[in-house]
């Protein structure tokens, strides 16, 4: 079983930004299909997610095995308060190459979707099945500094995206707590959260946008055949815990699919069989949410 850890941020209390932009966040409130009326880039020819239909994938030789570099290794992260999810900052030395990338990206930041109690949330389907939940992993393209830098390439963004699956299987194992009040969580280990890129060979490669306002037409997507595990009460109970910055339940953070508008989808050449692998995930995923409201802005 591949394990999350307690250690990440499991006594938080809240997550306050006083720097909070109330203006852009409210847009994200909003139906996806009025994004476009306030940023024109959403109404974009190459948006995402989007469905991906197998049998319309072009299997490719040319997308080998990525790098990961600094992914084991002992580092901080930072919790940062969107408003309308929470995402967790990673520094400069978490990177990435391979995979048919144009260059070197570093580590940005990583997010999760999901739907709500009994729904499916994640934001790419597969041949139109939606799965219960998606880790989102952003990387920048060197040598940019933002996002905002690297929205103006076309593969200034590589970002890898991993389904969950919910299994009937809960994990009873809890590891050591820190009780950290504030928004550092120390000693946290990317390779806690997906496995080893020897196990993540098999991918669909497109590209695309950003999935929240401005819908930055700037990402490489790789969304990996291989899939998470936890269980539907583990699952519950994230959703149960975690709320937008207006107090409401965060439910449904994932934006519908969009249409593919002539681009093509291809395939590593490994990911002619699908592999769903049984992992067990909630450890971490307890220790990001479940303690803490997530979205209560003060």
């Amino acid at each position: 079983y591949f394990s999350f850890n307690l250690y990440l941020i499991r006594k938080l209390k809240f997550i306050k930004n006083k720097t909070f932009n109330r203006n852009v966040n409210c847009a994200v409130t909003w139906k996806p299909s009025r994004w476009a009326a306030l940023f024109p880039r959403c109404g974009g020819l190459s948006q995402s997610p989007i469905n991906i239909v197998t049998n319309k994938v072009h299997f490719s030789s040319a997308l080998p095995p990525f790098s990961f570099i600094g992914h084991t290794d002992l580092i901080n992260i930072t919790v940062e308060n969107k408003g309308h999810f929470a995402h967790f900052a990673l520094p400069q030395s978490v990177r990435l190459t391979g995979g048919a990338l144009p260059g070197h990206y570093r580590a940005a930041q990583f997010h999760f979707h999901w739907g709500g109690s009994g729904t499916k949330g994640s934001e790419h389907t597969i041949d139109g099945e939606r799965f219960p939940m998606e880790l989102h992993i952003v990387h920048i393209k060197e040598p940019y500094s933002s996002l905002e830098e690297a929205e103006h390439d076309m593969a200034g963004i590589a970002l890898l995206a991993l389904f969950f699956e919910v299994t009937h299987h809960s994990t009873a194992r809890v590891s050591k707590v820190w009780a950290w009040g504030n928004t550092v969580i120390p000693n946290f280990r990317l390779s806690n959260i997906i496995p080893a890129a020897a196990e993540l060979h098999s991918y669909y490669r497109y590209v695309g946008s950003m999935t929240t306002p401005g819908c930055e037409q700037a990402v490489a997507w790789t969304v990996f055949h291989r899939m998470l595990s936890i269980s539907s009460r583990q699952l519950d109970a994230i959703v149960k815990q975690c709320r937008f910055w207006t107090g409401q339940p965060m439910t449904n953070i994932f934006r519908p699919t969009q249409p593919l508008d002539g681009r093509v989808v291809y395939s590593s050449k490994s990911g002619a069989a699908q592999k769903r692998a049984n992992q067990m995930w909630f450890v971490v995923l307890s220790a990001l949410f479940m303690p803490m409201i997530l979205i209560h802005i003060i």
